[in-house]
């Protein structure tokens, strides 16, 4: 368990630099994770050691590019996404808007690639964001992707959360899934936050269900829905027939 609870803190003090960003002391640090400052002492120590981070002014702390580097290393090897990161960012191409790839976690969907739009606005989101089945539209494509006797079991027990006016409630959803079913791709319009939309389709990778999906604006996806939902459909299909060859 400790071992667990150290792993957790590590990763939680990484996380804290990336939301803060810019140096903090061992306090700030132990009030952003909300642990004693004595814990965190322990991993700072082992951090610095190791050399993932540095000591600033006698005080503070900041990361090294060392985790930078061991990720840009690693991550273009990655068998199945050296085969997909084509497709998604001809994607992003193809439709001008932030793209990514989402699998479910439990009762959430975790994002594990994402590509945001060149454009000034733009809607932004980081690999490693989780966010509820039922208000993402990679959520509601996974979801639509159930056999129904398993979707209506899920839609029973899940916790539909309203987030927005536009949430749906479990009638709402499973007759927006079942629309989006012969649509051939899933949509949020302002469901998890007002500004937003999304568009979605699943894809296979073996037996684990993936899905594809743009974001971006509400007002301008809206305008251009038709074209990126085709494009959405066209690289789930790609990308499914890629990872067969993975």
């Amino acid at each position: 368990m400790d071992a667990v609870k150290t792993a957790k803190r590590t990763l939680d003090i990484l996380e804290a630099f990336a939301a803060r960003r810019e140096p903090l002391t061992l306090s700030e640090l132990a009030r952003h994770i909300q642990s004693p400052v004595s814990s965190c002492h322990g991993v700072i120590r082992t951090l610095k050691a190791r050399g993932y981070v540095y000591l600033l002014d006698k005080r503070r702390y900041y990361p090294t590019r060392k985790l930078l580097d061991l990720g840009s290393r690693i991550s273009p090897h990655d068998p199945l996404m050296e085969r997909l990161l084509p497709h998604l960012e001809a994607l992003r191409k193809r439709t001008e808007e932030t793209v990514l790839i989402g699998k479910r976690e439990d009762d959430e969907i975790l994002y594990v690639v994402t590509i945001e739009s060149l454009q000034t606005i733009r809607y932004t989101l980081h690999a490693g964001t989780r966010r509820p089945l039922h208000a993402s539209a990679v959520g509601k494509a996974l979801l639509g992707a159930l056999p129904d006797e398993r979707l209506i079991e899920d839609l029973r027990r899940l916790k539909l959360k309203r987030f927005t006016a536009g949430t749906l409630d479990a009638d709402g959803l499973l007759a927006d899934l079942r629309k989006s079913r012969r649509r051939g791709y899933f949509v949020t319009r302002g469901e998890f936050d007002t500004a937003g939309m999304g568009v979605a389709r699943a894809f296979a990778v073996q037996d684990e269900a993936f899905a594809v999906g743009v974001a971006g604006p509400l007002e301008r996806v809206k305008r251009k829905l038709e074209s990126v939902g085709k494009a959405v459909v066209e690289t789930a299909a790609a990308m499914e027939r890629a990872a067969a060859r993975a």
